[in-house]
């Protein structure tokens, strides 16, 4: 017993970016060499599971905690935050558009696609505030984000009016057990990206750079540009200073898992005890790392865009400048309301062609190759949406810090 307590503290007391590279190599290994293996494979999906299943429990105890006893002076920070979301999702679907202008691409539309996929942004729009008033315990167990927060503000404000000392503070006791379970979960994390990395590489190999190359190369590319180049620039304007170590800080922590586990709800987890490393105040990253799950879409914003664009090339429709905003506008919208689940941006590139006169026939030919891309255009996207929620978080409380410093 004191052996294996002893590994075990060494294991936790081991880098966890080290021990998931560890995972990596060895998983990518073992796809290439034993890829009928599968029993590795259900170390990804029953890791990716776990955080999946936490997440929304996590999520609903920590806001309606962290509201019940904030003290204020959180406003400014969070009208700092969703601007950032807002802004930066915009902005990658401008870089998008103007990607795909300048290095066009088109896709192969031949067999027709089946699937259904929201046609107009009412349907967006429609979803959402569905979404937002659903029933609090059905939105925990679908993992309904949207409905997660609102039902937990809710209730923190409740508890913050009027409930005792005792019973926030038993609140905020329940927070922290539930944050310790995450850890636990997290501590698995290599084993998991292991059975993901495995998965990936025994079921597609390299096939997709050589089919879908172009393409795949202007979505990363554009994604790329948005967290290297723009997000940086944006977060300078606000915090006056290099913003490059946070940003790798934040690529490398946050980023790397999410790449792997393709899921920005279940890289919530991993956001947050980012955030309690880099010193952030828990009662306001609690609500917005969930929130940025839920808007904060820089990736998604880009896939949209790019995917849509590319099928207006494919069947000759002629895009002018000021559609190609009104495109940014929606996609950026749409991207709002992409699930925090692999491939959701995928289901509202239909929407954005619709814009164009497109069928939803031809729309979903495109979903299918965003499907066979995904994975790596949608663990890019991934990585990017989710490492942003850390670190526009952090940009928006420094730059509460700065502007108290001036005054």
């Amino acid at each position: 017993m004191k052996t294996l307590t002893q590994i075990l503290k060494r294991w936790s007391s081991t880098s966890l970016v080290l021990r998931i590279l560890c995972g990596l190599v060895i998983g990518a290994v073992l796809g290439l060499c034993v890829p009928h293996l599968s029993i590795i494979g259900l170390l990804g999906k029953v890791f990716v599971s776990a955080l999946k299943a936490i997440a929304p429990v996590l999520v609903a105890v920590l806001v309606c905690a962290s509201i019940a006893r904030a003290h204020g002076g959180l406003g400014s920070r969070f009208r700092t935050v969703v601007t950032l979301y807002l802004l930066t999702t915009f902005c990658a679907a401008l870089v998008a558009v103007v990607a795909s202008f300048s290095f066009p691409v088109t896709i192969r539309l031949s067999e027709m696609a089946t699937g259904e996929a929201p046609s107009a942004l009412g349907d967006i729009f429609t979803t959402l505030l569905t979404n937002l008033v659903s029933n609090p315990l059905h939105s925990v167990s679908s993992a309904n984000y949207i409905g997660i927060l609102f039902w937990a503000i809710i209730v923190g404000l409740a508890m913050k009016l009027c409930a005792s000392e005792t019973t926030i503070r038993l609140m905020s006791d329940l927070a922290e057990v539930v944050s310790l379970v995450v850890r636990w979960v997290i501590q698995f994390a290599p084993f998991g990206i292991m059975g993901l990395v495995f998965s990936s590489v025994s079921e597609s190999g390299l096939e997709i750079f050589t089919n879908y190359g172009r393409l795949l190369l202007l979505l990363v590319g554009c994604m790329a540009l948005v967290a290297l180049v723009v997000n940086p620039f944006i977060a300078y304007l606000y915090i006056r200073r290099n913003p490059y170590p946070l940003l790798w800080q934040c690529l490398k922590e946050s980023g790397l898992n999410a790449f792997f586990t393709r899921s920005s709800a279940a890289n919530i987890p991993v956001n947050m005890a980012l955030c309690k490393r880099l010193g952030l105040d828990e009662d306001f990253y609690s609500v917005s790392i969930p929130l940025g799950c839920t808007i904060n879409m820089n990736g998604a914003a880009v896939t949209i865009t790019v995917l849509s664009l590319a099928v207006a090339n494919t069947v000759g429709v002629s895009v002018s400048l000021p559609t190609a905003v009104v495109l940014s506008i929606i996609s950026t919208l749409g991207a709002c309301g992409a699930s925090g689940v692999a491939g959701g941006s995928l289901l509202l590139v239909p929407m954005a062609c619709s814009l164009f006169g497109i069928g939803n026939d031809l729309a979903m030919q495109a979903v299918a190759v965003g499907f066979i891309i995904g994975v790596v255009q949608d663990s890019v996207e991934t990585a990017v949406n989710s490492s942003g929620d850390a670190f526009f978080t952090a940009t928006a409380e420094l730059h509460d810090k700065r502007r108290l410093r001036e005054e």
